[in-house]
């Protein structure tokens, strides 16, 4: 099976990644960069002239453009530690940022707004890291946003074993519902906190959706694990995800739900998009928690995707939120147990 194929690709991939790094080394050209004289560099070239230069004006009634010239490629990524309190003066002076972390631009109507989900579990060092980042750069984009991070709450007195699996994807579809009631947003996001794009010009727009941001993530040194890797950072827009009924909630722990999703996709006849180049570089942040636990049944529900489809995702899914509005983002805390996802027999 494709999936078990592509999980297993995972565990070998830095083992190959380290040999072509090895080689890309090796011969390395007399530039400095990693393109080599020919076509390769000739297209990395093409792709950074086609931005807009720095003396284009345009007008503030008029649809932002695309490739603004603000969009200036590699970003430097700084993964220290920050507190919510050095984040609050970072952003002291932009008064634009609305509760929620809510921003649009005033120069240039936005072409797309864009909702950013953030599936969120005992990782409260990373959020500062992620906004410290993420903001700055969809500011440049001139992308109407805000933030929805959706925590998994834990009520340990209904769980014996004292902890309840993450499930990332049952977090997004409760994001998404609740995001809906906001804005009327052209397309969403699926963020994993400790994911930070490399390149401002990985355009977060709606125009290629659905589309697979993180491509190229350093822990799986820059390769793309298996073509069917949906992982990271992904995006559909709002009637691309209500189409495919959103994703699986059955998936329980580590791994699989997205791979669902990318069957998902197909099955609705999409096909997804990647960032050409380089622009889908991501780094991710270390972690100082302890991975979660597999989920040993993903195989199983995987060989019946189309099958579950229509009646495991947005259509049966019951919770109860507690909301909280801080300046950066929507704070949606659930508690998340199995019986909140009936599913028929199929």
């Amino acid at each position: 099976m494709v999936q078990a194929r592509g999980i297993m690709l995972r565990e070998n991939v830095k083992t190959i990644g380290h040999l072509i790094r090895l080689y890309t080394n090796k011969n390395a050209t007399m530039n400095g960069t990693d393109y080599p004289e020919g076509n390769n560099s000739s297209d990395y070239l093409a792709q950074t002239t086609m931005y807009l230069p720095e003396n284009f004006t345009y007008s503030p009634y008029q649809a932002c453009p695309e490739k603004l010239p603000y969009m200036r490629g590699l970003i430097s990524i700084n993964m220290s530690e920050i507190s919510f309190d050095e984040i609050q003066e970072v952003f002291s002076k932009d008064l634009d940022i609305e509760p929620g972390g809510h921003w649009k631009p005033k120069d240039c109507k936005p072409r797309w707004k864009v909702a950013i989900l953030i599936p969120f579990r005992n990782r409260h060092e990373h959020l500062p890291i992620f906004f410290r980042h993420l903001i700055p750069m969809l500011q440049k984009q001139r992308l109407e946003f805000a933030f929805y991070v959706v925590e998994q709450f834990l009520l340990c007195f209904r769980i014996k074993s004292g902890t309840q699996p993450f499930n990332r994807a049952m977090l997004f579809n409760v994001g998404f519902k609740e995001a809906m009631k906001d804005v009327a947003w052209d397309c969403v996001i699926f963020h994993d906190v400790d994911h930070l794009p490399e390149n401002d010009r990985n355009y977060y727009g709606c125009g290629e959706m659905p589309r697979h941001f993180a491509a190229k993530l350093d822990k799986y040194m820059y390769i793309l694990p298996y073509n069917e890797f949906f992982g990271g950072v992904s995006g559909l827009t709002v009637e691309q995800f209500k189409k495919i009924n959103g994703f699986p909630n059955a998936f329980w722990g580590w791994g699989g739900e997205d791979d669902d999703l990318w069957n998902r996709v197909h099955y609705a006849g999409y096909n997804v998009t990647r960032p050409e180049g380089d622009l889908g570089k991501y780094k991710s942040i270390p972690h100082h928690h302890r991975g979660e636990v597999q989920f040993l049944g993903r195989y199983k529900l995987l060989r019946y995707s189309r099958e579950r489809q229509y009646i495991d995702g947005l259509n049966n899914l019951i919770y109860t939120p507690k909301i909280l509005v801080g300046r950066f983002y929507k704070n949606i805390t659930v508690n998340l147990i199995p019986e909140l996802a009936p599913v028929r027999d199929y």
